[in-house]
């Protein structure tokens, strides 16, 4: 039986001992004196040797050995824009720090367009200042107009003001049918939708004819009383034409109605000219201002920070490089988020739990432990990984094994050969 850690078998060491030839008598009986004495006392150390060896080699029943390589949770940086990269900060095996400038694209064509962004928000400014100049003249050439017009009216004031007060109220009956018409509408709407559901339902037997009798004089219903809300909105119409009409009549009795009508219809039209300039000037702020934001935000995406403090283990991008929105430029892993992944045979696998405590030998230092624990174990077996070299171990049935590593140090790096034990309660 071959026995752990044993360099010598028994032969070998008997042939150290074995003496040369030589020609002399003498010498001979020397040697057969010396090997009688020795031969005894080198099996007696090799045989104690060897039972030191086996019961120190052996697994206590309490653990589980396992061995594997240090993995990682990848995480892949990209690029949120498309750009020709200027420079890489790191390479493959570098430590980064969380919020570290890591890689950086061109910001030439960028810069520019921010800074006709610019341009165009300042222009959208002026024309908007500009246009609520304008609105506040107009609104004081209308007020001295209407002062005017009014100490023309004489008497004739209360008319006016009577008749333009049933014009308002005309106007807002008027608004009220146009928003029942349109509740109505959208009832209608709905009242259509459940009735030919319902006529679907029953004919394939989901509802009964009665419920979908009932849907259909809903929808009558409900359009008979559409038709009252337009009806309603006609006579709001007449309603409001005939207080028009009479706001009209009462105003052609003032004193030079025509002169003092037509100044202050000409700068109540120029005031809404100006009004919607000065929307229109405020959408192209909002817009010039919109624009200029994400630009300022595709400036900030051309340099790229760490997403954490971690390794680097891959770099896809090189200085000079145009790459596209999504692509990835380097790959890291958090050094504290490692862990050990390696294989446990199936007849082995019944005794590990998740939770369990560990420890993780990196070969190089396998003389401080690092503490672990069991976070994952594979719901399926698989064949032992094709890179073991003979086929009967190829073959075994095997589990994989997470080991969460206490790593604050950073010695446990992704790549690394180490070794694994699991400890039972």
């Amino acid at each position: 039986m071959h026995l752990p850690g044993s360099r010598l078998n028994l032969n070998q060491l008997v042939a150290r001992f074995k003496p040369h030839s030589t020609t002399s008598d003498v010498s001979k009986s020397k040697h057969k004196n010396r090997l009688r004495v020795l031969l005894p006392l080198g099996l007696l150390v090799v045989g104690a040797g060897l039972s030191v060896t086996y019961f120190l080699s052996r697994s206590p029943t309490d653990t589980l050995q396992l061995s594997g390589r240090i993995e990682g949770y990848e995480t892949d940086v990209g690029a949120k824009v498309s750009g020709r990269v200027e420079f890489v900060a790191v390479r493959e095996g570098d430590q980064v720090n969380d919020g570290q400038v890591i890689v950086r694209l061109d910001d030439e064509e960028v810069q520019a367009q921010l800074d006709e962004a610019k341009a165009q928000l300042a222009s959208a400014q002026q024309r908007e200042r500009q246009a609520r100049l304008q609105i506040e003249v107009l609104q004081s050439q209308i007020r001295r107009a209407q002062v005017s017009l009014e100490q023309s009216q004489g008497d004739t004031v209360g008319q006016v003001s009577q008749a333009e007060a049933n014009l308002a109220t005309a106007q807002a009956q008027r608004a009220e049918a146009e928003a029942q018409l349109i509740a109505a509408t959208s009832d209608l709407d709905l009242a259509r939708v459940e009735r030919d559901r319902y006529i679907k339902l029953a004919q394939v037997g989901a509802a009964t004819q009665e419920r979908a009798d009932q849907a259909q004089t809903t929808f009558e219903t409900t359009q008979a009383r559409l038709g009252v809300r337009e009806a309603a909105i006609v006579a709001a119409q007449r309603q409001v034409d005939a207080a028009a009409g009479g706001l009209t009549q009462a105003q052609t009795t003032r004193l030079n109605p025509d002169l003092r009508t037509a100044e202050l219809d000409v700068l109540q039209k120029q005031l809404i000219q100006v009004q919607s300039q000065a929307v229109a000037a405020q959408d192209n702020v909002t817009r010039a201002e919109a624009v200029q934001r994400e630009i300022e935000a595709r400036m900030g995406y051309l340099t790229i920070a760490s997403p954490l403090a971690g390794v680097v283990t891959a770099r896809s991008a090189e200085p000079g490089e145009v790459v596209t929105t999504g692509s990835t430029l380097l790959s890291l892993i958090d050094l504290d988020t490692v862990y050990l992944r390696g294989f446990i045979p199936e007849g082995e696998i019944g005794k590990v739990r998740v939770g369990q405590a560990a420890s993780v030998f990196l070969d190089s230092a396998p003389e401080n432990p690092l503490s672990a624990r069991v976070i994952a174990i594979d719901t399926q077996a698989s064949f032992t990984p094709e890179n073991i070299y003979f086929r009967e171990d190829r073959v075994q049935q095997v589990f994989g094994v997470r080991l969460s590593i206490d790593n604050p140090d950073g010695f446990a790096k992704p790549g690394m050969p180490a070794d694994g034990e699991i400890y039972f309660e």
